[in-house]
């Protein structure tokens, strides 16, 4: 990292500190809607200050390469609201940076333009509640082309963000009898309020439902139609697309996760130095409290190693190219992510049981964090049959 872009980064994590940090605790006891407006305006500023949409090219963003948006990733990770008020969010930075390969010039305009604005969100139908997500070949949801129009039937959920979204883009079967499973589907572009396209619930996770962008939907399509030119990419390269999209997308969420546990150790540490056993007392002092605080900074600081050479890497071969790295690096920082926050509430006892910290949030939230995008055992199986495969056994997946 250059000097350059850690004064940025931590020019960003001084914004967030200052203005979004303060917002937090009204978000935790009334929900995403109750900041919203206030989220807006700090919006505004990230515009002015020229740092709206890092990863995407000028002059929709600022066109940073993967591995300085790594790096400022993390910076705002460590607020549950700090991508959003960046415009980096999930779904919504995935489907632009498809948009932005893979769209023709009328999706650009009438789908990507507003989103990269901040005008409206957008939401990614892929996950089917009667198939395993590890398989993602596998789906029901089909669409005929009819004339001039796409008829789409199926059934979703997880989602994202689909409460409050203008349009979707959904992965589909238009070819079920290609021989080839990785080129049976499409993604086709879907708005939100086409008749027979519905919402059946917002699904409860960990408790809570959520609202808006922060929550998680269970969708149907029922001979929902769309003009044949909503096709996103070509036909069959559904899946190819979907690749393309989560190989840079796990570089994002890791380093957001990483921006999540370095949060959490500083809490960690402050608690410890202030909080007395006893008269003169600090917890702090204690042994094995120590020791999850040293596991937790040496954990942090391999998997941010970590993560920067896998971006290093996307960037110089493709996802493709880097793909033993992308899974080393989703299954390895969930796992430290999920470690590190559990160090963070022990020490914290009932304080961090609370909503009064921002800990709980992320215990439940971010659990998720080993089974989407690919579960923990499915990218280990990718990185053992790799390393076995120069051992001349070939495992096809």
């Amino acid at each position: 990292m250059t000097a350059q872009t850690t004064d940025l980064a931590l020019e960003v994590r001084r914004f967030l500190e200052a203005e979004v940090l303060p917002l937090e605790p009204i978000f935790l006891k009334h929900g995403f809607k109750a900041v919203l407006p206030e989220l807006e305006r700090v919006r505004q500023k990230v515009k002015e200050k020229g740092w709206w949409l890092p990863p995407l090219q000028k002059p929709l963003g600022m066109g940073l390469g993967l591995g300085v948006f790594a790096r400022l990733s993390e910076e705002l990770g460590r607020s549950p609201l700090g991508h959003y008020v960046f415009n980096t969010q999930a779904p919504d930075i995935g489907n632009m940076e498809v948009l932005l390969k893979h769209g023709t010039p009328e999706q650009k305009a009438r789908f990507l333009e507003p989103l990269a604005k901040g005008e409206v969100r957008s939401s990614f139908g892929m996950t089917e509640p009667g198939y395993p997500g590890s398989n993602p070949v596998w789906m029901n949801t089909r669409a005929v082309l009819e004339g001039d129009q796409w008829v789409i039937n199926g059934h979703k959920w997880y989602t994202t963000g689909f409460e409050g979204s203008s349009f979707c883009i959904v992965m589909c079967i238009t070819d079920p009898e290609q021989p080839n499973p990785y080129a049976r589907a499409s993604q086709i572009i879907v708005p939100t309020d086409a008749p027979g396209f519905q919402q059946v619930r917002k699904i409860s996770v960990m408790g809570e439902e959520g609202e808006d962008w922060m929550s998680h939907s269970e969708i149907r399509l029922e001979n929902v139609r769309v003009p044949q030119e909503n096709l996103l990419g070509a036909r069959g390269k559904g899946f190819a697309i979907a690749q393309e999209r989560l190989g840079p997308g796990r570089i994002h969420h890791c380093m957001r996760w990483i921006g999540i546990a370095q949060r959490s150790l500083e809490l960690m540490c402050a608690y410890a130095a202030r909080r007395e056993l006893a008269p003169g007392k600090p917890l702090g002092s204690r042994q094995a409290i120590q020791h999850l605080i040293a596991e937790s900074q040496a954990e942090i600081h391999a998997a941010r190693l970590m993560v920067l050479d896998a971006a290093e890497k996307v960037e110089q071969k493709g996802a493709e190219g880097a793909r033993v790295e992308i899974s080393l690096i989703k299954f390895f920082v969930a796992g430290v992510l999920q470690r590190v926050l559990d160090r963070a509430i022990q020490v914290h006892g009932g304080l961090g049981m609370s909503d009064d910290l921002p800990l709980s949030f992320f215990y439940r939230h971010e659990r998720a964090a080993r089974i989407y995008d690919g579960a923990d055992e499915v990218h280990k199986t990718v990185v053992a049959r790799a390393l076995l495969k120069d051992y001349g056994l070939d495992i096809s997946l």
